[in-house]
């Protein structure tokens, strides 16, 4: 990669960029993974602290 020197600093030269279209439904299939993600993983935390919670009682309860 070459450099110029611009006010005694050596900068890169400027690169370009290639850019993918993305369409609509790479977008949704995306979200839905994630937001299907999300809530599996919410419900086992909930379930694992709703547990913590119950042994708490028992033990100290």
């Amino acid at each position: 990669m070459q450099h110029r020197v611009v006010g005694g600093v050596a900068v890169a030269e400027q690169q370009t960029y290639e850019f993918v279209e993305v369409k609509a439904g790479d977008i949704l299939a995306e979200r839905q993974a994630e937001w299907a993600g999300f809530t599996t993983f919410m419900t086992w935390a909930v379930g694992v602290i709703v547990v913590l919670l119950v042994l708490l009682y028992l033990i100290w309860g």
